[in-house]
């Protein structure tokens, strides 16, 4: 009577030590009820995730089970009976089994789960507490895309005397950082896709001017700069907020005409360095024209499943699996690359 889906992890020696989850507090409160606990998986491509996600018709919730041994999973501290309650930031403990894997397959090769334990959750429930309240409501760095105008990007940039890797932006108001998201007083964590960590802010003034008319700035909030810094978790753009930025995959809906869908696929060189699968020869007046296809678009996923991975064939057998329509999420060449460029 379960539904399971399988997401494995595999080891990666590349992961050097262990950084276990830390919570602000390992006491459980007087209802019985524990802190959350969160965890940043990483994993490349040609890995899998080492755990199960159930849905059990005996227990609440999405289940972690089966963790596999000696996996980054079992090493980073998820345990059986564990409870999912975030991906990405997002609230996930009253959405359907399906979307929530997909949530966690969507994410690529790095994910952030916040989970809570298995008695901690049964007792939260059984009290009828709200579990969205108890996780914090922003815990996602942003990127932000700014074009320098007359009078510059519009932001300062602060830290101690002496200190590398420490960087407080001013932002001007309505100025071009402030348009494009900037956050007044944000941390900055990354410029144009290269850790900061190391930069004195004479290297760092260097940089910008370097970077001409336009900079891509990966930043935090003083208290999202704080959440990862007390559990011992790395920011990444992997898990930023990306609605600020001007680069956006596209979701195509198609209904097969008469004539079919009207593109062709085309195996072929990604920018990463990887093989990926683009849309060629799109039919003016066809259903992928009228879906808004352009000829070099890269197909990223099928019907809502990513293809990351998959040669030409099994694409092909994606797309075909639903004879009479198929969704596909794209991405433009100059979003492929700013992506790639920033990690």
């Amino acid at each position: 009577g379960d539904k399971t889906s399988i997401i494995k992890f595999e080891f990666n020696p590349k992961d050097g030590i262990d950084n276990p989850a830390l919570t602000l507090t390992e006491d459980t409160d007087a209802e019985g009820v524990g802190e959350p606990r969160f965890y940043l998986l990483s994993k490349d491509s040609a890995e899998t995730f080492g755990f199960c996600l159930h849905e059990e018709l005996s227990c609440q919730g999405h289940i972690i089970r089966q963790i596999e041994l000696g996996g980054v999973a079992q090493r980073r501290g998820l345990q059986d009976g564990d409870r999912l309650l975030q991906v990405n930031g997002h609230f996930v403990d009253h959405m359907d089994h399906m979307r929530v894997v997909q949530r966690i397959k969507a994410s690529g090769n790095q994910v952030l789960l916040a989970v809570l334990d298995g008695d901690s959750y049964e007792a939260a429930k059984s009290l009828g507490r709200d579990l969205s309240q108890m996780l914090p409501a922003d815990i996602r760095p942003r990127l932000c895309h700014v074009t320098r105008d007359k009078s510059g990007f519009g932001f300062t940039v602060s830290g101690p005397e002496g200190t590398k890797g420490t960087f407080q932006l001013s932002v001007r108001q309505d100025g071009p950082a402030d348009r494009a998201g900037v956050p007044a007083g944000s941390w900055l964590l990354e410029l144009n896709g290269d850790s900061v960590k190391s930069y004195s802010h004479t290297q760092l003034t260097r940089k910008l001017k370097q970077s001409g008319n336009k900079v891509t700035l990966l930043v935090a909030s003083s208290a999202v700069e704080e959440f990862y810094r007390l559990r011992g978790l790395r920011v990444t753009a992997a898990l930023a907020d990306p609605a600020w930025l001007p680069f956006r995959a596209r979701e195509l809906r198609l209904v097969k005409g008469p004539a079919g869908y009207g593109f062709l696929l085309k195996e072929d060189d990604c920018i990463s360095g990887g093989i990926g699968q683009f849309l060629w020869d799109v039919d003016e007046g066809l259903p992928a024209e009228q879906a808004g296809m352009k000829e070099g678009d890269r197909v990223l996923a099928v019907n809502g499943e990513s293809i990351e991975g998959l040669d030409h064939e099994q694409t092909v057998r994606r797309i075909r699996a639903h004879e009479e329509r198929v969704t596909l999420l794209v991405i433009d060449p100059a979003g492929d690359e700013f992506y790639h460029s920033v990690g």
